[in-house]
């Protein structure tokens, strides 16, 4: 089996990259859940912490390769003004229409929010660090940014299987 160049940056950009985001956002969740005086040590939390800290922050520079490889290597190929184009193959029918106008335009902007947040809390986790773990709001408000960052990626990496399913990138 052979991979254009095209479909193995489409591999890279949302298998690869997002996949690796949206699955470590399951352990990243419950290290920051569990990241309390009443369930760890102290020792134990000063570890917990600086996992979550290397965690929170290889997930935002995935989150971030992803959305760029997206923004600037994948995107510009769905765009092209061929008639052949994933764009184009959308647009042409109406019936598939409404995925170019709304699935496209969701990962096109909304799906940028995610590697922000997952910034945010990668900041959030590192600038607080073990005192993270008696400020219940601070860590809720993590834990919150981080639940949107990861239902945004969920989102847009099933409209770009959904879009690449209906007109693949060639």
């Amino acid at each position: 089996m052979e991979l254009t160049n095209h479909e193995l940056w489409g591999l890279i950009h949302g298998m690869v990259l997002g996949s690796l985001f949206l699955l470590a956002f399951a352990g990243g969740l419950a290290e920051l859940h569990a990241l309390r005086t009443s369930v760890e040590t102290p020792r134990g939390i000063r570890q917990s912490a600086r996992r979550i800290g290397v965690g929170v922050t290889s997930m935002a520079v995935l989150a971030w390769l992803t959305v760029l490889t997206g923004s600037y290597v994948v995107y510009p190929w769905y765009r092209d003004a061929a008639a052949t184009s994933p764009k184009s193959i959308l647009l042409a029918d109406p019936n598939t229409a409404q995925w170019h106008d709304f699935a496209m335009e969701w990962k096109e902007h909304i799906a940028w929010l995610s590697p922000i947040l997952a910034t945010v809390v990668a900041f959030i986790v590192i600038y607080y660090g073990a005192s993270l773990a008696q400020n219940n709001r601070l860590r809720r408000i993590a834990m919150t940014a981080f639940i949107v960052a990861f239902a945004l990626a969920g989102i847009a990496g099933l409209f770009g299987a959904l879009i690449t399913k209906a007109a693949p990138v060639h």
